[in-house]
């Protein structure tokens, strides 16, 4: 699945109403959340889906740098024999108030709810980003 120019607008059932850094319970192994904004708070428009699956998934598993050299085309072959769910199911834009844009070309970056550029891209026009929303966290 590859999403290109697509907006992510927070769940209309967030708690939150600003984009709030995920907490992160283990350092040892940072929660998923975390690691997504920590990758796309640092790095806007450098990771696809499949690069940020790729990396949170070797980042919480604690792969060291020898073994990646080694056997990181087989890593990324076995993590994606099954499929990963789209950045509406993520945390960030379910949970904790963070939009999340994939441009032209697929890349991400996040958006607090709260900032000028998450309005914008709301607000669309004619050459905006396609709309859609984060899944709800329940059921209506």
């Amino acid at each position: 699945m590859h999403i290109t120019h697509t907006f992510v607008q927070v769940a209309p059932d967030c708690q939150v109403t600003v984009g709030v850094i995920p907490p992160n319970r283990n350092a040892a192994k940072p929660t998923i959340p975390f690691l997504e904004y920590q990758l796309l708070s640092q790095n806007p428009y450098r990771y696809t889906l499949e690069d940020l699956i790729y990396e949170v998934h070797i980042r919480r598993q604690s792969y060291s740098a020898e073994e990646l050299q080694q056997n990181a085309d087989r890593i990324r072959a076995e993590l994606f024999t099954k499929n990963h769910p789209c950045m509406r199911a993520s945390m960030l834009a379910k949970k904790y108030g963070w939009g999340i844009h994939y441009d032209p070309e697929g890349k991400l970056a996040i958006y607090g709810m709260e900032t000028e550029e998450y309005r914008r891209f709301i607000e669309g026009g004619p050459n905006g980003p396609k709309l859609v929303f984060a899944v709800r966290q329940s059921r209506a």
